[in-house]
């Protein structure tokens, strides 16, 4: 479905990113992939599906890095522009606002939102003259709900929301469409830090941690999967999804239904 075209996905060679990188290049999507760690892995994974894979080492708290990214995926594969735009790379922090480090404020806001703008704007030019494009922003239930010790995730989170529908507006007459995906607990290193943080407080087991972090949140008691994300990522970007604009799509387990 997805043959001839290019995709970027920031954040990507681990957890949702990687998912939803998977999930493009099962359908034929030529994938560059963004990211910190190890890159030669997540390389070979996408390679084995029979598609062209790329990898730029993109800061994604710094513009400059970020056109210079834009650039080298748009001239790779020989098509001059990017198709698909994952916007998708994360981090967090935990503490009240009273003792939240201003830093990494700055780093929280920059990453998880400026970011998605920067690379927004600078594909939309060549997306617009194609009359085809997708960009898909990984936000978080937490970009439609709150919870305390999260003021910067949770803030940032709100504006990629905010982002994806003006961006949808302003396209709406156009080929191009902006979605969000919004996944509940997925037991990504993100999330996993935070079980690990759980059990050595409560001085419980990492499964006992696992159910008591489902518990508070997500009714199904079960995490949902990046493969689940990246098989919504390519149903944005199917036919079907042709006229599906603006929307903050969470998968989230009954986690927003409460």
């Amino acid at each position: 479905m997805l043959k001839g075209k290019t995709a970027l996905v920031t954040g990507s060679t681990s957890g949702i990113g990687l998912g939803v990188a998977k999930a493009l290049a099962r359908q034929g999507a030529d994938v560059v992939l963004n990211g910190f760690g190890d890159v030669e892995g997540p390389k070979a994974e996408i390679a084995a599906l029979g598609v062209q894979v790329a990898y730029h080492g993109a800061d994604m708290s710094k513009p400059a890095e970020i056109e210079g990214m834009m650039k080298f995926a748009a001239g790779q594969f020989g098509r001059g522009r990017v198709d698909i735009l994952v916007n998708n790379a994360g981090i967090q922090h935990v503490a009240r606002i009273e003792d939240f480090p201003t830093e990494r404020w700055d780093a929280i806001i920059a990453i998880n939102l400026t970011s998605a703008f920067h690379a927004t704007r600078l594909a939309l030019p060549a997306m617009r003259a194609a009359n085809w494009g997708r960009i898909i922003n990984v936000a978080s239930t937490h970009g439609l709900v709150a919870s305390a010790e999260k003021s910067a995730y949770v803030a940032s989170k709100h504006g990629v929301i905010g982002l994806t529908k003006v961006t949808a507006l302003e396209n709406a007459t156009t080929g191009v469409t902006c979605n969000a995906i919004c996944p509940g607990w997925v037991l990504t290193p993100l999330v996993q830090k935070q079980v690990d943080a759980k059990a050595a407080a409560l001085k419980i087991s990492n499964e006992e941690a696992k159910k008591l972090l489902l518990g508070e949140k997500e009714p199904s008691m079960q995490f949902t999967t990046p493969e689940e994300l990246g098989e919504l990522a390519v149903f944005f970007c199917s036919p079907a999804g042709n006229n599906v604009r603006g929307v903050a799509w969470n998968m989230d387990g009954g986690w927003v239904a409460q």
